[in-house]
């Protein structure tokens, strides 16, 4: 049987569970960066607001979602993605229409925080864990179809929203989104009427970790592997999240206009949707651990480039790999936490994940405009990030291995 043909058939067996997944992550957009910054320039003509004060507001709201996230993320563990699912659209729904009705601009970091958190934080959280506790031997496969409703509001959202503000105004559109939300928990209710059961199964229904067992986050967060992987996790979304975040800024020093070097993200769009098949597919074939030291490689090849790209077709070399790379950080390390310490307590453990990753998505644009603004120019900043990511995978290699040998013990 052709993998074409294996995919088909799992998403044949699997429609309802996998269209969640994807729901969840397609609603996800509402309060991803990519995202939000279409709005950016109504957001600071609004509030009267300079580039720096908006990034410092979004630095704020965003590492305020990472702290709740912690403590929240852990939710998943103890309900059902049918009702926490709903309930967190719900939030994302109020979200959007704190968005919409907001005049004041000393709400606007309450703003931030309620649309990151319940958007980019929990609705992706909980596609996530549920993706890994539902499916097994066919995790990698779940978390690739999930992360495809991502990718679709990526590639679709962006060009969609500027078409429809130039008829509509920014803050209506907000309400629509709201509304948006709100239609979906009435899909997501019904795919799920028969939802795989994260508590009232069996135990023997949970996978374990390493060492044959169930670890719970605390063991996790006192394991040194969890620590090892935290450099990978913050500086990819950190400094990925800083590319795109200073993209306009990018396009002036290179300069090209910013409509040429947003003609090229497409490709990256489609390189990730391709590396997300092949790394599902990779992790049911090989495991996420063997494969989690080489996935950050394109990252650092993208980095140096945008550094040098004499040229726009440089840039677009690069936006592909960082694409290829994207498809690596959207399944494998969803996988590892549940390959690494057991299903039982995905959640939590997961919930701390995704804070580091959060708290990182807030540093890097925070972080990389400061530079910028005494004078480390953004092109020479990419050197150093792709440094960063070189050391993130080269830390990750003798505790993969020692990992692989408890799981093996354990097998």
């Amino acid at each position: 049987m052709s993998r074409q043909t294996g995919y088909l058939r799992f998403i044949r067996a699997n429609l309802p569970f996998l269209g969640a997944g994807f729901l969840l992550s397609f609603l996800s957009s509402f309060g991803q960066t990519f995202f939000i910054a279409i709005f950016g320039g109504e957001i600071r003509e609004a509030y009267g607001l300079s580039n720096g004060d908006w990034g410092l507001i979004y630095m704020v709201g965003t590492g305020a979602s990472a702290a709740v996230m912690v403590v929240a993320g852990g939710l998943a563990d103890r309900f059902r993605v049918r009702s926490l699912g709903i309930v967190v659209v719900l939030m994302l729904a109020s979200a959007c229409l704190f968005m919409a009705f907001n005049t004041a601009a000393a709400l606007l970091p309450f703003v931030i925080f309620a649309v990151r958190f319940t958007g980019q934080g929990m609705t992706s959280h909980v596609a996530v864990v549920a993706m890994a506790r539902w499916f097994v031997a066919t995790r990698g496969r779940a978390l690739a179809v999930a992360s495809f409703g991502f990718m679709f509001g990526e590639a679709t959202l962006p060009l969609t929203m500027v078409w429809l503000k130039t008829m509509i105004e920014w803050r209506t559109l907000w309400i629509g989104f709201a509304g948006f939300c709100v239609l979906a928990c009435f899909v997501l209710y019904r795919l799920l009427r028969l939802e795989r059961t994260p508590q009232a199964m069996a135990e023997t229904t949970q996978s374990t970790g390493m060492d044959g067992r169930q670890w719970t986050r605390a063991e996790a967060l006192r394991h040194p592997l969890f620590w090892a992987m935290v450099p990978a996790v913050m500086s990819f979304s950190g400094f990925g999240t800083a590319f795109w975040f200073h993209q306009v800024h990018f396009a002036e020093i290179k300069g090209w206009s910013h409509l040429a070097l947003v003609s090229v993200f497409p490709l990256g769009t489609l390189a990730l949707s391709l590396s997300t098949v092949g790394y599902g597919w990779a992790i049911d074939r090989f495991g996420a651990v063997r494969l989690l030291p080489i996935y950050l490689i394109p990252y650092v090849i993208a980095f140096i480039l945008h550094w040098y790209a004499p040229s726009l077709g440089w840039t677009a070399l690069a936006v592909v790999l960082m694409g290829i790379a994207g498809g690596g950080q959207t399944t494998l390390l969803n996988a590892c936490w549940a390959e690494f310490y057991g299903t039982k307590n995905i959640g939590s453990i997961k919930s701390a994940a995704a804070a580091l990753m959060v708290l990182g998505s807030a540093i890097g644009p925070g972080l990389s405009g400061w530079l910028i603004d005494i004078g480390v120019g953004f092109e020479v900043q990419q050197l150093g990030y792709a440094a960063l990511f070189a050391f993130a995978a080269l830390i990750l290699i003798v505790p993969t291995r020692r990992a692989l040998a408890a799981l093996a013990a354990s097998s």
